[in-house]
């Protein structure tokens, strides 16, 4: 074990320098979904229940919309490692653009599916609450978009600390707008869901305004203010926009695709009444504090993946992704002792209600096994769009979630009558499909373009 961590210390180094904020960044996020689970759950059962479906599913456009910012991060990241700053610049104006422009096309496809919500077989009960809950949410795609947009600039040019405050303030706000209309103290109206919803729309478009004003005023971001200020070269900023699109839209789709699963476990858990999807609601919850940690160092190995690729250097890219791989299954190990030990308590802290809780807490057996999946693939498919060839990640999610995850998830939950628990397991199958099929590609293409050098 020393020798190991001896060979790879410059890389943990550099990965805890870049990740350590994102992860902070992460657990900050994990605080407001555990607050926000906790606050609406204490409010009632199907106000958590409603949170639930409308949340599995803008799930899909949110996590799309940070998938395709994410393409800004491998070709700002090389064009840093050159130190082509005006270019950097001005690739992060052409991502501006398309990313407003694909947020604006999900906000309307979001709207059209608001007149649909009576056809997904949820109880009746919960839909006055989740429709007005739906279009407080729907608001808050665009700036969400412009957000992610300027935080992968940021990441590309390994500076991951300036988006950590940003998203810090956004969550305090967040948290105590949900206090203020959740339950209606300091005068204010008692709106219950809906005034979860409006909290965190505040704080959406609080984070945007803030990120964008510190990028434009602060000297930090000076190199680049130039190539994004800049006027004309129409054909020059039409072919960065086509480079951009061609990075991002495979990490659009395969983020959405691998979501979508997760979606569709949320209906399914659904036709099994409120008591199920409640608790389905609270372990999601409790799983964001893996996946969350696990995207960090994720993030960070895409980062370094991308600086190495930009000066050819195929053996530190290798060697990065095996100590970002490391660092993440010590941290799978540690969430899962925390769910096997304290994973009672945990539920207990989201809902006062006996029959969600122990609903809830058979579902951390599977629980516990998701996380070493996950922990795998989110290393290497970050890995892989480090390398700007992101096209096999579309093969991955379309394999792993779609091929192999959606029909066992349908056997497990209905065919063998397990419900949400079979749900889960679903999800440990896919998962393992992801992570074999991500590793494998992964080294095809080290090795490909050591062959190029």
């Amino acid at each position: 074990m020393s020798k190991i961590c001896k060979a790879y210390e410059m890389e943990y180094r550099s990965l805890f320098r870049l990740g350590l904020p994102v992860l902070v960044t992460q657990l900050g996020i994990i605080v407001v979904g555990f607050a926000d689970t906790m606050m609406v759950g204490s409010y009632g059962v199907n106000e958590l229940a409603a949170a639930a479906f409308v949340n599995s599913l803008f799930v899909i456009p949110i996590v799309m919309l940070i998938g395709f910012a994410s393409g800004l991060t491998p070709l700002i990241g090389a064009l840093f490692g050159q130190g082509s700053n005006v270019e950097a610049g001005r690739t992060l104006r052409a991502g501006m653009q398309i990313n407003i422009a694909v947020s604006v096309v999900m906000t309307a496809v979001m709207g059209c599916l608001y007149f649909f919500l009576d056809r997904f077989g949820q109880p009746e009960e919960l839909l006055p609450l989740a429709r007005r809950y739906y279009l407080i949410v729907l608001s808050t795609l665009i700036p969400l978009s412009v957000f992610n947009t300027f935080q992968q600039m940021c990441n590309g040019i390994n500076d991951t600390r300036m988006p950590m405050w940003m998203i810090l303030g956004a969550n305090v706000l967040n948290i105590f707008g949900n206090w203020l209309f959740i339950f209606g103290n300091l005068g204010m109206p008692e709106l219950g869901l809906a005034g979860a919803g409006i909290s965190t729309m505040v704080a959406r478009w609080a984070s945007m305004i803030g990120i964008v004003s510190v990028f434009l005023k602060s000297g930090r971001y000076c190199p680049y203010w130039s190539g994004f200020h800049e006027v004309g070269r129409i054909q020059e900023m039409k072919k960065i926009r086509q480079e951009v699109w061609t990075t991002s839209y495979p990490v659009m789709i395969q983020s959405g695709i691998e979501c979508s699963l997760w979606s569709f476990g949320a209906v399914v858990s659904g036709w099994f009444g409120k008591i199920q999807l409640a608790a389905y609601q609270v372990v999601n919850t409790m799983a964001q504090l893996g996946f969350m940690t696990f995207i960090s160092f994720g993030t960070a190995v895409s980062i370094r993946v991308a600086n190495y690729m930009g000066v050819g250097d195929i053996r530190g890219a290798r060697r990065i992704t095996s100590a970002g791989l490391h660092l993440n299954i010590v941290l799978a190990t540690i969430a899962s002792t925390i769910f096997l030990f304290a994973g009672k308590m945990i539920i207990g802290c989201f809902t006062p209600d006996g029959e969600v809780a122990a609903s809830a807490l058979l579902l951390i057996a599977p629980l516990v096994i998701y996380q070493y999946m996950d922990a795998i693939q989110l290393t290497y498919c970050n890995a892989i769009r480090g390398t700007s060839d992101v096209k096999p990640l579309l093969f991955i999610s379309l394999v792993s979630y779609v091929v192999v995850g959606i029909p066992v998830l349908l056997w497990f939950a209905k065919g063998l009558d397990l419900g949400n628990i079979g749900v889960y397991y679903s999800f440990d199958v896919a998962l393992l499909a992801a992570s074999l099929i991500a590793t494998l590609i992964f080294y095809r293409i080290m090795r490909r373009n050591s062959l190029m050098l």
